[in-house]
């Protein structure tokens, strides 16, 4: 089995910054894409941001530069450090992960269980 930790959530005030972390472990042979999504009570879950294995990023527009993903690939970690947080990034913050399993041939896709990440005066 496979599971996604994440951590780093809070209460930021508008302007601040806040750095979330998410951890996969478990029987895992490779990671592809590694991201961050949002969901906000009634409305879907949105992309954040995302990285391939080999570092390729991409992001919404809205968060395009104010948000950083990067990846730990040796710590099977991915990052998402936010700045110049706004009251409309008020969410909670979910990541996930493509991921082959040793001795599996295809790949799934797993979240974690989400943190929340509240920006307030």
């Amino acid at each position: 089995q496979v599971s996604l930790v994440e951590s780093g959530g809070g209460l930021v005030q508008p302007g601040g910054s806040l750095r979330l972390s998410c951890a996969a472990s478990g029987s895992i042979g490779r990671i592809t894409d590694m991201g961050w999504y949002r969901q906000t009570p009634g409305k879907e879950r949105e992309l954040v941001a995302t990285s391939t294995s080999s570092g390729d990023r991409d992001y919404a527009d809205d968060v395009k530069v104010r948000f950083t993903i990067s990846r730990d690939n040796a710590k099977n970690t991915v990052y998402l450090q936010m700045s110049s947080l706004r009251p409309e990034d008020t969410a909670v913050y979910y990541c996930n992960a493509r991921v082959r399993r040793l001795y599996y041939t295809y790949y799934e896709t797993y979240w974690g269980q989400g943190t929340q990440v509240t920006v307030s005066a």
